[in-house]
């Protein structure tokens, strides 16, 4: 399998974390909220954490603070098929590639649900043919770029399919509000909102660099499920994220890297780029110290988290297509996504 077109798109609107704060301390919930609440708020947007900026499907940052279910869904309803649909148009026309030539469609998503998925919405705002074969994933939380991309690569092995166009959008900001749970007060103010896409093919590309889908591995941990993943509460999504998240996913990512690269007779050496997932920077510097990178091992991640945050599943598509417009050196290129269940994935690309 082939990547031949990558895009991503974001909603127009991006916001410091210090409006961010600003917003919330003039909120009349923030008052609500007990004092160790409203001091980690106060600490994670005010210190340096690695995210400057957000990108969020919000005219406002007030909008935020509408947070009854029926206003979050029509947040995501709204933002979600727009955003796919902005990604999925780069991809294609970095591709070449016109709509009707896409023969599979998958959209991954964890913020919100729709049905028909957001396959449905995305097929008719691109002019996808009616026979297209639409996939819709939900339930995978910030790993689900690598599941997506494998469903893809399994349609284009077996060949019935010659074209396929993977989507992962997140609306993280239809899944914000504020209460004295750390985790939910912390992804508050971590993650973003946004889309990739890219367009998978049998066949390399004419021209451009060449993109090839290697191996790939996944690891399910559900013994440690309570550490990431979402509950609903009074019809409102809450994420439930533990201190235990950067540790788990440094172990988990390192074992999934080690059982691809010894298949394959690759050492950690041998790998020229690192596409990583970013949950935050404590995830990146627990990747680091258990991987042994160093800080330029993982730089495009982290100009990814500094500009957008935690964009959840987008977020490989955004760094992979840094790293490319960095032109960053041909060979082996790893990347890696983790998240809720817990799962962690890895994939190995020769880039050429």
């Amino acid at each position: 399998m082939f990547i031949v077109g990558l895009g991503t798109a974001v909603p127009p609107n991006r916001y410091t974390q210090a409006q961010c704060w600003e917003a919330i301390a003039g909120a009349g919930q923030f008052a609500q909220l007990d004092r160790r609440a409203r001091a980690t708020l106060q600490g994670v947007l005010l210190r340096d954490n690695g995210i400057h900026t957000r990108s969020l499907a919000l005219d406002s940052l007030k909008e935020v603070f509408d947070i009854d279910p029926d206003t979050l869904h029509r947040r995501f309803a709204k933002h979600a098929p727009v955003l796919a649909s902005q990604a999925a148009v780069d991809a294609l026309r970095q591709a070449g590639i016109l709509p009707s030539a896409i023969d599979a469609v998958i959209v991954s998503t964890c913020t919100g649900y729709l049905c028909p998925g957001l396959t449905s919405y995305v097929a008719e705002r691109l002019g996808l043919r009616p026979d297209v074969l639409a996939l819709d994933l939900v339930g995978q939380g910030c790993g689900a770029a690598l599941p997506n991309l494998c469903t893809a690569e399994a349609l284009l092995r077996t060949n019935r399919r010659e074209t396929v166009l993977s989507i992962c959008v997140e609306v993280c900001s239809a899944a914000f509000y504020l209460d004295n749970d750390p985790g939910v007060l912390i992804s508050a103010c971590l993650f973003g909102d946004g889309a990739g896409a890219a367009v998978l093919a049998a066949a390399p590309a004419h021209g451009g660099r060449r993109v090839e889908w290697k191996a790939a591995r996944s690891l399910h941990i559900p013994a440690e499920r309570d550490a990431l993943r979402f509950e609903q509460r009074g019809g409102l999504l809450r994420n439930i994220l533990t201190p235990q998240v950067p540790r788990l996913a440094a172990q988990y990512a390192e074992t999934v890297l080690d059982e691809v690269l010894d298949s394959a007779r690759i050492t950690r050496g041998e790998i020229s780029a690192w596409i990583w997932h970013a949950g935050g920077r404590k995830v990146l510097e627990a990747l680091q110290e258990t991987i042994g990178l160093d800080a330029a091992d993982v730089r495009w991640s982290s100009e990814v988290l500094g500009k957008f945050g935690n964009l959840s599943s987008p977020f490989v598509y955004f760094v992979l297509q840094a790293a490319l417009r960095d032109n960053a050196p041909g060979g082996w290129w790893w990347v890696s996504s983790f998240g809720a269940g817990f799962s962690c994935h890895g994939a190995l690309l020769k880039v050429a």
